[in-house]
């Protein structure tokens, strides 16, 4: 019962996981038009949330836990705007570096891991479920 008790962790960690990966999507959606606020300044960098493998030193189990959230290193994008307030002395102005489709793909692959962990986490519990009927 221990093992399946293990197995729920673990798939609930993938949970947390998955679920704060589509949180930095959305934030990175949502700020794709944000541009900066002074001509000097930069736009909103996407980010990337990454994760590591750890060790429940009570159970044994590997879990999968945010490593970091870091800004994504890519160049912005540029587009001729003369007549914005922070356009540059060529009137260009940078874009921030989010691709919708990039994120979008992203999104789709976080949904896939976390309906994959929470079946995982219904299958443990169908045989906990099964175990406890047998053992009355």
């Amino acid at each position: 019962m221990a093992e399946l008790g293990n197995s729920i962790d673990v798939s609930a960690s993938g949970l947390r996981a998955q679920a704060l990966r589509m949180r930095v999507i959305a934030e990175n959606l949502a700020n794709s038009d944000s541009i900066a606020t002074t001509a000097d300044g930069d736009p909103y960098r996407r980010r990337v949330a990454t994760f590591a493998s750890e060790v429940d030193r009570n159970s044994g189990a590997t879990q999968v836990t945010v490593k970091s959230i870091e800004a994504d290193k890519s160049a912005f994008g540029r587009i001729y705007q003369p007549g914005n307030p922070v356009a540059d002395a060529q009137g260009y102005v940078e874009q921030p570096n989010v691709n919708p489709l990039i994120e979008a793909a992203d999104m789709k692959a976080a949904q896939r891991s976390y309906e994959a962990n929470l079946n995982a986490i219904e299958a443990a519990r169908g045989m906990t479920m099964r175990t406890v009927d047998l053992l009355k």
